[in-house]
């Protein structure tokens, strides 16, 4: 191994070819945080040497890279393999033609011709055309790069096949700024010599070569151990065609068969898993690891523990291992694709994973892969079954907010509970698994817990809007008779993530809701919040009706005879034909829990055998508490709810106390109050990030997922139209 601080002079100026690897991502560099910043400290440095010729700058330094030697002909170009620093050395090629390129237009001749060396290999070492450039880039990126750098200045860059590359609009930055440049002063042969020495002598980059017979994965693996900037799909491909490589495998074939759809949107997009997003490339190895292994598998260990599986299966080439994943992985994008859609019929995996994504059980993902995998084999009776398990043990858990926490551990079990199933039967080995545990993380609630839970639960207040969506439209398909297993004889499932949820007693109910004798106000305020208190309504037709009274010329159920046609609602309209009152809540509550059991249903007899333990003081989280443990910090801005009181701002004191203009709150529910004049919800009332839409709530609940069960039980602020 050789390492030295060398100049782009010292870098570029023998004839030779510096490749990346088609297996490392592409070009992501940008304006603000890379090319404004090198152009602000080259213009430094040029400044330098004008006003002082005699006194040498010091140079800026660019970081690492890592070069591999490869064993060419004599005859040959020289090639290296570049393992780490290609955005580097990449930028560097687009920012010296493009100098160039603008001080030949100027035709300053001198000081183009000192930098044409730097950027083209001479005809004499080229066999091919692409020999020609100093570095070829990723496959992803070639195109744009060879139609750049090769166009004849001035450069029309909107007239450009690739004008929205990255690659070429870096060129057009930096031939912008050149020009800028050159504009300045009077003497444009002084501004174009001393622009040039700078890029050609005062950067800096340590230079890493690596023999050929060097283990290069070790030292890429070293350089980026903290994962600060390559996610774990990253270091996994170039795991993988690292060994390809060695192997003497088909490279270009196997990446472009069986790894490059991770490079498209789809891939790419950041998902949420956990408390932070990643590229769903990277979660989706994650969840087939676990289904592989049956174990436990974070975030942040998911390319140590790939390497540990496939250094564990000595009998399987890397060729062999990267179809495996390929396959794994239109398996996973099929059920996600298509539980995307709103509207139309969804066969039971769909269901089941849109069911679950409301749910946002991730977590689940795995076990249903493991499935998938295998579906050939699998009984159709015994997968429905399997799905009806997962979903009924999902989501009685958490309509009876039971603990998360340990979902990952459990769910990991759950893998190894198929793997250990060999007839095929993993319905019915799920529905034993789950039967049998006793555990406050993992029990099954029975149909009396769940009754008893939501005959009571305000729970409204207490489930997101997206979980209660779900649940209401599960028991619209009910009504319409899709019921385990059964094809609705209406035909179509309720349109999904689209219905407001509307209050059938709005939350404002004291001018048209008169109180009946011997209910008071609080008992009133809870039973709207109920189950059999709420409805789905389009969003048009929930803001028509809003706070109205329930009978009458222009009352709610007028509206809903005339324009509704959701089973949900007729069947409201029989139940409340002279009236919707709070006995009525709580009949039809009563109905539409006995069909959330019959939805999410538990094997005949089954009783929960596990009390589940509750959480004491769960709700007393301070300001005081996120800021002990870093969650928030003194002297943090809090700013208003952008949909109520907007404009508003306080501040966040050392001791949890909340200050407005010098007047001091204890909570943040006190000073919402202060603001909107009435009770508020401060949690959800303060925001710490308008722009991201988080509030106190969220930041609370960030908390609570450390410490204790699935916190999602915030009041909503809701506006005074319901």
């Amino acid at each position: 191994m050789d390492t030295q601080v060398r100049t782009p002079q010292a870098i570029f100026m023998q004839p030779q070819r510096l490749l990346v690897p088609l297996f490392q991502r592409p070009y992501v560099w940008n304006e603000e945080r890379q090319w404004e910043p090198l152009w602000r400290d080259l213009e430094r440095i040029a400044t330098h040497l004008q006003k002082y010729p005699d006194k040498p700058p010091q140079p800026h330094f660019l970081g690492a890279v890592v070069f591999q030697q490869e064993l060419t002909k004599t005859s040959d170009l020289q090639q290296r393999t570049v393992i780490d620093g290609q955005q580097r050395l990449t930028t560097l090629q687009i920012l010296l033609d493009a100098i160039h390129a603008e001080i030949t237009l100027a035709n300053i001749v001198v000081p183009a011709a000192r930098l044409d060396p730097l950027i083209r290999n001479g005809e004499a070492f080229c066999r091919n055309e692409e020999d020609r450039f100093k570095v070829w880039p990723t496959n992803r990126d070639r195109a744009a790069f060879n139609e750049v750098m090769a166009a004849t200045p001035p450069i029309d860059y909107d007239s450009l096949e690739h004008k929205s590359s990255r690659l070429t609009k870096a060129h057009r930055f930096f031939s912008m700024r050149c020009k800028e440049w050159l504009a300045k002063g009077n003497d444009i042969k002084n501004q174009a010599e001393a622009i040039e020495r700078t890029a050609r002598d005062f950067l800096q980059i340590v230079v890493i070569d690596l023999a050929a017979s060097e283990n290069a994965q070790e030292i890429f693996e070293t350089l980026n151990a903290r994962g600060a900037q390559l996610t774990a799909a990253d270091l996994i491909k170039n795991f993988v065609f690292q060994k390809l490589l060695e192997s003497n495998a088909d490279v270009e074939g196997a990446y472009s068969k069986y790894w490059q759809q991770f490079e498209t949107a789809f891939w790419e997009l950041e998902v949420s898993a956990g408390r932070v997003k990643q590229p769903r490339s990277s979660v989706f190895l994650n969840h087939w690891l676990i289904a592989k292994t049956g174990e436990e598998v974070l975030a942040r260990e998911v390319f140590s523990r790939f390497k540990i599986y496939a250094e564990s299966r000595i009998d399987t080439p890397m060729s062999q291992l990267v179809q495996e994943i390929h396959r794994s992985a239109e398996i996973y994008r099929k059920f996600i694709e298509e539980a995307e859609g709103i509207d139309g019929p969804l066969d039971r995996i769909s269901l089941f994973v849109y069911r679950a994504k409301t749910l946002e059980s991730e977590v689940v993902k795995p076990v249903l892969l493991n499935m998938l995998e295998r579906k050939a084999s699998i009984p159709s009776d015994e997968m429905d079954l399997a799905l009806d398990v997962l979903e009924s043990w999902l989501t009685r858990r958490m309509l009876v907010r039971a603990s998360t926490k340990a979902y990952n551990q459990i769910l990991a079990e759950v893998v190894n509970v198929l793997h250990a199933d060999s007839n095929n039967k993993p319905g019915t080995a799920l529905q034993k698994y789950f039967a049998s545990q006793t555990a406050d993380s993992a029990y099954w609630p029975d149909d009396e817990e769940v009754k008893n839970t939501l005959m009571i639960m305000p729970i409204y207040r207490k489930l997101s809007r997206g979980r209660l969506r779900m649940v209401l439209e599960a028991i619209e398909d009910y009504r319409r008779g899709w019921v385990k297993g059964q094809t609705s004889a209406a035909g179509m499932r309720i349109r999904r993530n689209t219905y407001a949820i509307e209050h059938v007693m709005p939350q404002s109910w004291e001018k048209h809701w008169p109180l009946p004798e011997g209910i008071a106000d609080n008992e009133r305020d809870a039973s709207v919040q109920k189950l059999g208190n709420l409805t789905l309504l389009t969003k048009k037709l929930n803001s028509s009706v809003s706070n109205k009274a329930w009978l009458g010329e222009g009352g709610k159920a007028s509206h809903f005879k005339e324009k509704d046609v959701l089973l949900l609602n007729s069947n409201l309209l029989d139940l409340s034909a002279d009236g919707w009152d709070d006995a009525k809540i709580e009949a039809r509550t009563e109905a539409m829990v006995d069909a959330v059991v019959n939805i999410w249903q538990v094997p005949k007899g089954h009783n929960s055998s596990a009390v589940r333990k509750q959480v004491e003081n769960l709700g007393e989280v301070s300001i005081s508490d996120l800021i002990t443990e870093g969650y928030l910090h003194s002297g943090q801005t809090l700013y208003s709810s952008p949909g109520i009181s907007k404009g508003y701002t306080a501040t966040i004191l050392s001791d949890g106390r909340i200050d407005i203009d010098g007047i001091i709150f204890d909570t943040p529910s006190g000073a919402g109050r202060h603001i909107r004049k009435k009770a508020t919800n401060g949690w959800r009332f303060w925001f710490v990030d308008l722009s991201s839409r988080k509030h106190l709530a969220l930041v609370r609940r960030e908390y609570r997922e450390t410490i204790a069960t699935d916190p999602d039980d915030d009041v909503e602020i809701d506006s005074d139209a319901d």
